[in-house]
């Protein structure tokens, strides 16, 4: 295999979803060169899913110069190890059990695999594109479907012991509060912070009340965060005070956080992200209400700069220039 000037040379990201894969070449300045998407879940067996996924990316690569000029390729995926380069038991994957995702894909591209949890890849993509540039200290933290997250400090990302440090969404924030089915757990950031969590907290507010809500002209199976935001941009009291809870919980959440590990700064990811002050205000404030003194007025809550259809590519790449 010819050698490239490392200045000449790209990487690959790939980010495994549940239900989606993306995937794109990226320079060492964050230019996503091509990209591209794939199911997940039509694939039964993860043969199957990485021959797919080499018969949609070599295109690519031809187009992009050849396997010559690729230094690696970088993959975000849920619960992925970096220790071992194993996925490991994702309850949102269609395989299951412990996964050598990261040799089985070197066997197939002839290419150095670099694997790690999804929401650490974000972190690593934020420190090295986005908000973070120049920051030693802060705590990502991915409001999409689920709460994901990446904590650095010193400059570096915290794998723990088995390489599954930061799961902070599944913090149990309420005690015997709500039951969240993927981890059989009760109470967890994840259950009330996410998308996911809006959708059940909005659901939960128009059973326990009568008041008046453009959401109740909204089918149940329909309801959604994204219908919840744009009622309460409408001045619907109840989406507004979904909104409110949904702060209070995650600003209380990143309290504890902050306490923990004093960083500079907390980035914000992921489509919750878009409700914008409804979401951030309460978050601000509770976060600094539950504070002791010596941590209060010195955290920034940022929101990625990363562009959203770019983050995970350019996360899963940077793990090859680490």
């Amino acid at each position: 295999m010819a050698t490239v000037p490392s200045s000449d040379a790209l990487a690959i990201g790939i980010d495994i979803g549940g239900t989606g894969t993306k995937f794109g070449i990226v320079d060492r300045i964050g230019n996503v060169l091509f990209s591209g998407e794939m199911s997940t879940r039509t694939h039964d067996n993860v043969e199957g899913f990485i021959n797919d996924l080499y018969n949609h990316l070599s295109p690519l690569i031809e187009k992009a110069g050849g396997f010559s000029r690729i230094k690696g390729i970088g993959t975000g995926a849920p619960n992925g190890n970096f220790y071992t380069g194993t996925i490991e038991f994702a309850p949102n994957l269609p395989w299951r059990g412990i996964i050598p995702m990261a040799q089985l894909m070197q066997d197939k591209f002839k290419l150095p695999v670099t694997l790690t949890n999804d929401a650490n890849a974000a972190a690593i993509g934020e420190m090295m594109y986005g908000a973070a540039q120049g920051m030693k200290e802060f705590i990502m933290i991915t409001l999409g479907t689920g709460v994901g997250s990446g904590i650095v400090a010193n400059g570096k990302l915290i794998y723990g012991n088995d390489g599954f440090a930061g799961e902070l969404g599944h913090n149990i924030i309420i005690p015997d509060g709500r039951f969240h089915p993927g981890t059989g757990k009760n109470g967890s950031l994840e259950s009330y912070a996410s998308a996911t969590g809006v959708t059940l907290t909005a659901k939960e507010m128009l059973a326990n009340s009568s008041a008046d809500s453009l959401l109740r002209s909204v089918p149940e199976a329909e309801l959604n965060s994204k219908k919840v935001y744009e009622a309460a941009m409408k001045g619907d009291a109840l989406a507004k005070e979904v909104f409110d809870y949904t702060g209070r919980i995650l600003g209380l959440a990143l309290a504890n956080f902050v306490m923990f590990s004093s960083p500079e700064a907390i980035i914000l990811f992921g489509g919750l992200t878009k409700a914008g002050d409804l979401l951030l205000k309460p978050t601000r404030e509770h976060m600094e209400s539950n504070l002791i003194q010596v941590f209060q007025n010195k955290v920034k809550i940022l929101i990625s700069h990363l562009k959203e259809s770019d983050a995970a590519i350019l996360g899963a790449s940077a793990l090859v220039w680490e």
